[in-house]
């Protein structure tokens, strides 16, 4: 066992754990964000998708001592208190869910690319999104929501 500072939704954590331990399970079970899913254990389905250091990565194959010190964002901190993020507030618009599994892997990967291209092309997030599996088959209500928030401005 080691100690780990996480740096999570703003808040500082520290826990003592297996290095190779999972950053999912670090979320679910130690913090207690249950936001962040696990779907394949694999890195292919993108439900586990969270923002580190601005960047979408996929927390079932990232480990407690590769996010030791990074900022991290779940879902869970993608508001700002009570205020809705663009995003999220899009999907509502737009009635994106319907199993809502994919969700929040879907929300963290597209917060990701609105970091980074605020203003992104269609390709451009189609090319992105499609990298988290929705078996409902959302994709058109996905990629028209990201657009909504992109045109609103995209981040807080």
């Amino acid at each position: 066992m080691s100690k780990f500072d996480l740096h999570v939704n703003g808040q500082r954590h520290t826990v003592d754990l297996d290095p190779e331990t999972p950053l999912v399970w670090v979320l679910r079970e130690n913090l207690d964000l249950r936001g962040t899913k696990f779907g394949c254990g694999i890195s292919e389905c993108g439900s586990c998708t969270i923002m580190m250091d601005g960047q979408a990565i996929r927390s079932c194959v990232t480990t407690v001592a590769e996010a030791a010190e990074k900022k991290i964002v779940t879902v869970e901190g993608l508001a700002d208190g009570e205020k809705l993020h663009p995003l999220q507030e899009a999907w509502e618009e737009e009635q994106v869910p319907q199993c809502g599994y994919c969700q929040p892997g879907q929300l963290m990967t597209a917060a990701a690319l609105l970091e980074q291209k605020p203003r992104p092309t269609e390709a451009e997030i189609v090319a992105e999104m499609s990298d988290v599996l929705c078996r409902c088959g959302t994709y058109g209500r996905i990629r028209k929501a990201v657009d909504v928030a992109a045109r609103k401005g995209g981040k807080r």
